[in-house]
């Protein structure tokens, strides 16, 4: 079991893994600068490789998975943000390479209406500029893209548009996937039942392969089904509940991935408890495809 966190990481880096060892975590999700700031924070040479060793060598931490800045918007049509987005995922990436992260995950942005089709070409081309430009000449530490809820005109609210922005990059192998639980419940997918996740993860490898999927944002909704609004709960107390994330996390495809909780705990991010409820989670998932059994996605 590889239960992970997003926890905060501090101007050295390394108290983030001390950070994840007193939640119990065995994988952890980092920014590397302000999430809601231009800004990039600059660290020392040695305070990358310091990290780098840190993680390789530490005992129980597994991955490290940065997650970029919200404010990037590679679906703009503003130029300067353009620039200053594909600037901003470059410095994540270089970052996130020196110090031995598994990737950097990504929200690739809005297009405010003007449709998929008409942003492909630039979404596309500030992949490749970012990864060259990183110096990613290897998949360790690819741009991991994350599915979107689906509100207004978010890029990633569907396979159908990350297929076609991975297709559309030549399937670059430095292209990952992370899937978002609650993000997916809020785009109207199902997986609370084997069968429906047995499903859902024969069309992610069938769309991506069977390497493409990194890991998972493990979180509970506080919105419905089907809602596109992007709002995370504690696991176990919102709309999608304990037993409609089991299925999903306990398929024999996903329960060795780093599953990563974005979820509020107390209004500071995750908790000891919340670690905890995800192991229970995944125990259960587990045990499913022994016995079958589970709750229609609909209802909690």
């Amino acid at each position: 079991m590889n239960i992970g966190a997003h926890v905060r990481g501090g101007g050295t880096l390394i108290p983030s893994l001390d950070a994840g060892v007193a939640i119990g975590a065995t994988s952890i999700q980092v920014f590397v600068q302000s999430p809601r700031m231009w800004k990039p924070s600059q660290y020392a040479p040695e305070v990358l490789e310091g990290y780098r060793e840190a993680q390789r060598d530490h005992p129980s931490i597994t991955d490290t998975f940065c997650h970029a800045t919200y404010l990037i918007n590679l679906a703009t049509a503003d130029p300067e943000l353009y620039e200053k987005s594909v600037t901003a995922l470059t410095h994540n990436l270089r970052v996130g390479r020196a110090m031995g992260a598994s990737g950097v995950i990504l929200h690739v942005g809005s297009h405010k209406g003007a449709g998929f089709d008409e942003v492909l070409d630039q979404i596309v081309g500030a992949f490749g500029r970012a990864l060259d430009d990183a110096g990613a000449t290897d998949t360790r530490c690819p741009i991991v893209i994350e599915n979107a809820a689906g509100a207004g005109g978010t890029v990633g609210r569907s396979f159908d548009e990350i297929e076609a922005m991975i297709e559309a990059s030549g399937a670059d192998e430095r292209l990952g996937l992370c899937i978002d639980t609650q993000h997916l419940f809020a785009s109207g997918v199902d997986y609370a039942t084997p069968r429906a996740a047995r499903q859902l993860l024969k069309e992610v490898e069938a769309r991506f392969g069977p390497d493409r999927l990194r890991c998972l944002h493990l979180n509970d909704s506080k919105t419905a089904f089907g809602s596109n609004r992007d709002r995370h709960a504690n696991i176990g107390e919102g709309e999608i509940g304990a037993e409609g994330l089991a299925a999903l996390v306990g398929h024999p495809k996903v329960r060795a991935l780093p599953l990563l909780l974005e979820v509020p705990g107390d209004g500071d991010g995750p908790r000891a408890q919340d670690v905890l409820a995800a192991r229970e989670v995944l125990e259960r998932g587990v045990a499913l495809y022994g016995r079958g059994g589970a709750k229609s996605m609909k209802a909690k």
